[in-house]
């Protein structure tokens, strides 16, 4: 497993890549896989709201473009100060492809770390198959 100080400071990095005209707030993910592999992505606002992606959607995206989605951790930052945590439409992103137990990683811009399982975030989430964990 990635140590959160490691992966703090390439999403600092990376949070200068976020595209966020219109809220001014930037926000970069890392999923890390079952395959120990790290996959980034970081917001990217439209004019028409709707079309925007979210961090955690541009990262899971590269994850299975990747062929690697099943997904054991996701650390979340940004430029706001304190923690940020996934949105509710994210939260459900991440469910379809975490492995139980999957950990949430908020990282706050002094390197603090917070972490909840994805089944903390979304208690009596949204599956097809109930019986599907």
């Amino acid at each position: 497993m990635t140590a959160p100080a490691t992966v703090a400071a390439e999403l600092r990095r990376r949070l200068a890549n976020a595209h966020a005209p219109y809220s001014k707030v930037h926000v970069a993910v890392a999923v890390e896989t079952a395959a120990g592999a790290l996959h980034y992505g970081v917001n990217v606002e439209n004019a028409a709201y709707p079309q925007g992606w979210c961090a955690e959607a541009s990262a899971i995206g590269a994850a299975v473009t990747a062929g690697e989605p099943a997904l054991v951790r996701v650390f979340v930052a940004s430029d706001l100060p304190g923690h940020i945590w996934p949105c509710g439409g994210c939260r459900q992103k991440i469910l379809e492809l975490a492995r139980p137990g999957c950990e949430v990683v908020s990282l706050s811009p002094d390197g603090a770390a917070e972490t909840r399982t994805i089944e903390e975030l979304l208690p009596l989430a949204f599956r097809l198959d109930p019986t599907d964990r």
